[in-house]
C-alpha cells in the first residue's frame, strides 16, 4: 500500500514555453493537500502530467510505498490508474448522452469482477444520494454539482488511493461547493490522499492538511492549510 506520491524537479514545456518549472511537492494518504495559484500558473499542467495524459520535458513522479519507490513517470494514463492514481478532471468531463449508471460504469472499465463493480456502484449512490436518485437520468440533464458528485464517483470506481481534484468548486454555488468539500473530508478519513487544485483558496486552505503556492510554474510557498490562511502574502493575493 502507498504512502504518498513524491513529485521531483517535474518540468513541463509546451514547445518553447516553460510551464512548469522544475517543481518538487508531494501529497500523502489519508491527507488533503491543496494547489493554489492564478489561472494560468501552471496546476492543470502539473495535475494531467501526473496523471499521464502530458509528458514532462524531465523529473520524476514516484509512489513511495515506504521501503520501495515505484517510478510511473513514463507509465501510460491506464497503468497509473492501476497504480491507484486516479485524477478527477476540470469541467467535470461527464458523457452528457450516457446515465449516471453508465458513466460509473466507464469509471471500472479495469475491473473485470462483475460483483465488485455492482457492490461499487452501490457505494457511490450511499456517498452521493443524489446520484441513486437519478442512476437512470442522462448526466446532461443533471445540475452542475450533480455532474461535479458524478465526475468524483466515476473516478471512485477505480479505487483510487490517491485522487487529484482539478477545479472541483468551479462554477458552483457555494452552499453545493461546502457539501463537496464535506466529501472530500470523509474521503480523508478513509485514507484517501487527495491533490485538490482550486481558486477557491479560502474553503481549500480550510480543509488542507498541506498546501502549495504556484505561480508562474514555479512553487513560491508551502506549509500547513492553516499557516497559509494567515501568510499576508497569500491573503493579499488570494484572499483578498
Amino acid at each position: 500500500m502507498a504512502n504518498k506520491i513524491k513529485v521531483e524537479h517535474l518540468a513541463i514545456n509546451y514547445g518553447n514555453i516553460k510551464a512548469v518549472k522544475e517543481v518538487s511537492f508531494e501529497f500523502k494518504r489519508g491527507e488533503i493537500t491543496t494547489l493554489i495559484g492564478a489561472n494560468g500558473a501552471g496546476k492543470t499542467s502539473t495535475l494531467k502530467c501526473i496523471a499521464g495524459l502530458l509528458p514532462a520535458k524531465s523529473g520524476k513522479v514516484i509512489i513511495d510505498n515506504g521501503n520501495m519507490h515505484i517510478d510511473i513517470t513514463k507509465m501510460t494514463p491506464a497503468d497509473r490508474l492501476r497504480a491507484k492514481l486516479a485524477l478527477c478532471p476540470e469541467g467535470r468531463g461527464v458523457f452528457p448522452n450516457l446515465s449516471v449508471f453508465d458513466n460509473l460504469m466507464l469509471g471500472a472499465y479495469l475491473n473485470k469482477d462483475k460483483k465488485k463493480i455492482a457492490a461499487l456502484v452501490e457505494q457511490q449512490y450511499e456517498f452521493f444520494p443524489k446520484l441513486g436518485e437519478r442512476r437512470n437520468q442522462l448526466s446532461g440533464t443533471l445540475s452542475g454539482g450533480e455532474q461535479q458528485m458524478l465526475a468524483i464517483a466515476r473516478a471512485l470506481m477505480s479505487e483510487p488511493e490517491f485522487l487529484m481534484l482539478d477545479e472541483p468548486s468551479l462554477g458552483l454555488a457555494p452552499v453545493i461547493v461546502e457539501q463537496i468539500f464535506d466529501k472530500f473530508v470523509l474521503l480523508k478519513k478513509n485514507g484517501l490522499g487527495l491533490l485538490v487544485v482550486e481558486q477557491n483558496a479560502s474553503l481549500a486552505l480550510e480543509v488542507s492538511d498541506y498546501a502549495y503556492v504556484l505561480e508562474t510554474g514555479e512553487m513560491t510557498l508551502n506549509g500547513t492549510g492553516e499557516s497559509l490562511l494567515k501568510d499576508s502574502r497569500v491573503q493579499e493575493a488570494y484572499l483578498s
